[in-house]
């Protein structure tokens, strides 16, 4: 079956990546164990193109940059592991498709104003897990915007109707980490709303109540500084109309930020 054929809610710690964590990734063995589901089951699909939506790429307040150009490249060396590299291939004819569909549609999306083109760390730790089993695609990366939570999920249906243009055999990975503010002795210290959010987010995506991501109030995303639900929310809108097989596979806190991961399979698709 072509099309998209899954999706996957995945955060994105620098830790877990062995190189990085030096022993201490051990301490997200859940994370770690649900992140190779998560490769092994795109390993299974494998899909054409795999769609990657991150908070830590191109960013713009009021326009969401797809990144362009054949190949981007990247590694860890800010976080201590410059010898743990990336070389990814674009795959232009679907980038191309949806900067159109986005232009035609009068959606403020597309392949203007690339800063950087390195490949960031919430595109490059998903990816050093799926690469573990699967290499045989090409990527579309994704960032996120200051645009509203309808907006992002507008996007997601664009998404999906270029997929279907296209042909593609597709999986999408929603990159975003939940709330940064769950510990006092944390990189961002306690607020109260942190667990609140990570709750709330983890029942509506262990569900794949895609359509309530919407409805989330901005003022509880802004105070549990969270950085993956607008990516959640373009997921969403791609499966809009579908239903789903959902798989709620981890959710930890163990140093302050919220990490969760979940999987959703259309029910009438077929590997």
């Amino acid at each position: 079956m072509r099309g998209l054929v899954a999706g996957y809610m995945v955060p994105h710690p620098p830790l877990a990546v062995r190189e990085v964590g030096r022993g201490d990734e051990k301490e997200i063995q859940d994370t770690l164990d649900a992140f190779a589901q998560v490769a092994q089951d795109i390993a299974r699909l494998k899909p054409e193109t795999i769609i990657l939506t991150s908070p830590h790429s191109i960013a713009y307040r009021d326009y969401i940059h797809i990144s362009p150009g054949a190949v981007a490249v990247g590694d860890f060396r800010q976080f201590r592991a410059p010898d743990v590299r990336f070389s990814e291939s674009y795959d232009e004819e679907f980038v191309q498709a949806l900067a159109e569909n986005c232009e035609t549609a009068g959606f403020p999306a597309g392949t203007q104003g690339e800063r950087d083109p390195r490949l960031d760390h919430g595109t490059m730790v998903p990816l050093y897990f799926v690469n573990q089993f699967y290499t045989d695609y090409k990527l579309v990366r994704i960032g996120l915007s200051g645009l509203s939570l309808s907006e992002h999920w507008r996007f997601g249906h664009l998404i999906k109707e270029t997929i279907d243009q296209t042909g593609r055999r597709c999986v999408f990975i929603a990159s975003g980490d939940l709330s940064h503010c769950q510990k006092a002795d944390g990189p961002y210290g306690f607020q109260p709303e942190g667990p609140v959010y990570d709750e709330k987010i983890m029942d509506t995506m262990g569900r794949g109540d895609f359509a309530a991501l919407k409805e989330f109030d901005e003022s509880l995303l802004d105070a549990s500084m969270e950085c993956g639900h607008r990516s959640f929310t373009i997921m969403g809108g791609a499966f809009d109309g579908v239903e789903v097989e959902t798989k709620r596979l981890s959710h930890e806190a163990t140093f302050g930020v919220g990490y969760g991961i979940c999987m959703y399979h259309p029910l009438a698709a077929q590997s």
